[in-house]
């Protein structure tokens, strides 16, 4: 099919997504609302199956050199007391590794590579979507109202199939859906995030999960290659609190500053000797602290209609449980670019891939918000607050076994080529 693609948003979906769409010979260019694409952010995760996608992409070389391939996931009391962990990536048995890296570092390769083979016109950047029209006497496709954030002037331009891709503020779904709640949804817990260099704890590849959210709750692991060449570690901390009931949000912005003080109130005297952590001290050494409510939005019935349809945030914005952001956004692109390929028509396609993505990544929505692993942490916190020396006298093994169940269901749907080589593992709880 000889189709031109109009992507909103050049993220890490929206660029894969051209990605993905070049590779299968499908035209494809992007829109940018911000002036120029910078670095920003913190720490993300790619489980095996996207680092499967983003290396059919012929991008498995460049994620080597930055990324940390993770060993272990580990949850720990308050304490430090291990409570459960798990191999992850090459270790769990998976073709693929799974890449802990800075987000702004991913989208730096993703924008580097779609310059390279789509041209350096391929994305504009200071172009926000402004609106869309399709006609039914229109057979060749749909207007789309573009708008320069310099100046505010307006274009009106052809394309014959829009992809939704902009995020948690998404326009497109907004224009999609004008009767759905306008706000996100947040569940009460407020989350700090940044990146500090540090010793490497844990030999290196673990991400630790301490304490509980009910209270205050740790998640912190390696995300540069570099720095661990070096003999150092670039490490991704997460602070998450729950400090409120929840409900619509304002301000739910990836860039929006925290303060230290804030965060350092909840964590005076976390210092963790057996993981070797000191976290205030680690937080003191944080250059750039943001803060962000975790929020998402309600699985939607339909994403698109026509020849528009939604793709990552934008379509199905999640609690960042299990590390499914970004990879599910890069599942999204291979989706969409194989129906692109396979059916007779765009509305067609648009629908066969909604028809296979949407039940899957709803789920995936509703699994986060249930978090089990997080209630059984604030049990292990309340049944032992001063901590244990064997985890089976505080959780029964059926409890434990509900921990692997459930990071089994949030992990995500993956895929036959990256999926385990072997047999099963055996998480560990000692």
């Amino acid at each position: 099919m000889d189709v031109d693609v109009l992507v909103a948003g050049a993220g890490i979906g929206g660029l894969t997504t051209a990605l993905a769409l070049h590779r299968a010979g499908i035209r494809a260019r992007l829109v940018e609302a911000a002036a120029e694409l910078r670095p920003i952010g913190v720490g993300i995760n790619l489980l095996p199956h996207a680092v499967e996608e983003l290396t059919v992409l012929g991008l498995g070389d460049a994620l080597a050199q930055v990324a940390v391939p993770t060993a272990e996931m580990a949850h720990f009391d308050r304490h430090g007391n291990r409570i459960w962990s798990e191999p992850r990536g090459l270790a769990q048995g998976h073709r693929r590794p799974q890449y802990s890296l800075h987000r702004g570092e991913l989208q730096a390769l993703l924008y580097e590579a779609v310059r390279d083979r789509l041209g350096a016109d391929a994305v504009r950047t200071g172009t926000a979507l402004d609106g869309f029209e399709e006609h039914a006497e229109d057979a060749d496709g749909l207007r789309v109202t573009l708008r320069s954030t310099t100046t505010g002037a307006r274009t009106t331009e052809r394309a014959e199939a829009l992809v939704g891709a902009d995020g948690l503020h998404s326009r497109v779904r907004a224009l999609l859906h004008p009767g759905e709640q306008r706000l996100p949804l947040w569940n009460g817990v407020r989350m700090w995030r940044g990146t500090v260099r540090a010793e490497p704890f844990l030999g290196g590849r673990t991400m630790a999960v301490v304490g509980s959210n009910a209270t205050a709750k740790l998640v912190v692991y390696p995300i540069s290659r570099r720095a661990e060449e070096r003999g150092e570690a670039l490490l991704n901390w997460v602070c998450e609190v729950r400090v409120a009931e929840g409900g619509p949000v304002e301000g739910a912005a990836w860039n929006r500053t925290g303060r230290l003080a804030d965060v350092l109130a909840h964590y005076a005297d976390w210092k963790l000797d057996r993981l070797g952590l000191d976290v205030p001290a680690l937080l003191a050494a944080t250059e750039e602290i943001l803060e962000y409510p975790m929020a998402d939005r309600d699985p939607l019935e339909s994403w698109g209609r026509g020849r528009v349809t939604l793709l990552g945030d934008a379509a199905h914005p999640m609690y960042p449980i299990g590390s499914n952001g970004g990879s599910q956004a890069v599942l999204d692109a291979r989706a969409l670019a194989r129906a692109l390929t396979s059916a007779a028509s765009v509305p067609s396609a648009l629908r066969a891939y909604e028809s296979e993505r949407a039940p899957l990544t709803g789920d995936l929505v509703r699994a986060m918000r249930e978090m089990p692993a997080d209630r059984l942490l604030q049990a292990v916190a309340e049944r032992a607050p001063d901590g244990f020396e064997r985890v089976e006298d505080v959780l029964t093994v059926d409890e434990l076994a509900s921990i692997d169940a459930a990071y089994r269901r949030t992990s995500g749907p993956g895929d036959a080529g990256a999926g385990p080589a072997r047999g099963g593992h055996r998480p560990r709880r000692t």
